[in-house]
């Protein structure tokens, strides 16, 4: 990574057509973008309230956050639909769209009477027999079961270099998968092509998570600004 909250993507452009190809990403980049898929819809309409989310979402959040309290079960916790909690270790992805307030490792609690549940956020009632669950405890990484080592993070396998299209389809990088991009292309003039290198940090992401719910020609529309 280029820094603690940057990633690099290389840009294959076609300058006559102002359009990205494709990109060649790393891991960090690859992971970052199987992590929006992960992303609850409460935390996507927060992300984007900022970035003129279209829709009627953003009402609907606004209506939560505006409702009062004395409106809401006594089990239930505005908190779990406004800042709902990502089901993935804040560590293993990127970190470009995670609250900076947001724990570096997930958080569950324990009924102090009864392990078989648990709960995202404190003091609810155990399903079993009704004692606040309060006791906070860590979820622990996962372990591969046969060798016993800790997984490297995220989602794929750093070994390879990933090939990014435009509408974000993810594939691995090869001589044979570039000849065939070129070609499906109908590229002729490979001296009308420019490689690019872009850093993506925080407000690139929330432009990807934007235009991702908005076009399928996501790059061209983040980087060249030319949605279609």
């Amino acid at each position: 990574m280029a820094t603690a909250s940057t990633v690099k993507l290389k840009l294959l452009i076609d300058k006559k057509g102002n359009k990205v190809l494709f990109a060649e990403a790393s891991k960090d980049f690859v992971d970052f973008l199987f992590y929006l898929l992960s992303l609850p819809v409460g935390t996507v309409v927060k992300l984007l309230k900022q970035k003129s989310l279209v829709g009627a979402l953003g009402k609907l959040y606004e209506s939560i956050e505006n409702l009062n309290e004395s409106y809401i079960q006594p089990n239930q916790n505005k908190n779990t639909l406004l800042n709902p909690t990502n089901p993935l270790f804040a560590t293993e992805v990127p970190l470009l769209l995670t609250d900076n307030q947001e724990s570096n490792t997930r958080k569950v609690y324990l009924c102090p009477r009864n392990y078989q549940h648990v709960a995202d956020i404190p003091n609810v009632a155990c399903p079993h027999c009704k004692v606040v669950m309060n006791i906070e405890t860590s979820i622990v990484k996962s372990v591969a079961a046969n060798t016993g080592a800790v997984a490297d993070g995220g989602f794929v396998k750093g070994v390879v270099t990933y090939m990014v299209m435009d509408d974000l389809e993810v594939k691995p990088v090869s001589t044979i998968t570039s000849i065939t991009m070129l070609n499906k292309f109908n590229v002729k003039d490979v001296g009308a092509l420019e490689e690019r290198v872009v850093e993506i940090g925080i407000n690139e992401g929330l432009k990807l998570l934007k235009a991702s719910l908005e076009c399928k020609n996501v790059l061209t529309g983040v980087f060249l600004g030319n949605k279609l």
